[in-house]
């Protein structure tokens, strides 16, 4: 569960990088309120975190812990 949690956020932050690299839209904060309101930065940090996970996801071998 918290694996696929992770991989969603990352997804989110994957597609909103991809948005501002492609069109300078930063969705995230366009939709809570500009980057540094507290939503949007919960957000960030919540991303980012899952970025992290996501990395222990490299090293799974599929046999569980």
């Amino acid at each position: 569960m918290l694996n696929k949690a992770a991989l969603v956020l990352a997804i989110i932050g994957a597609l909103n990088w991809g948005s501002i690299g492609l069109f300078k839209l930063d969705l995230v904060a366009s939709i809570f309120g500009g980057q540094l309101s507290t939503v949007s930065r919960i957000i960030f940090t919540l991303v980012g975190f899952a970025g992290l996970w996501c990395i222990t996801l490299l090293f799974d071998d599929g046999h569980g812990a």
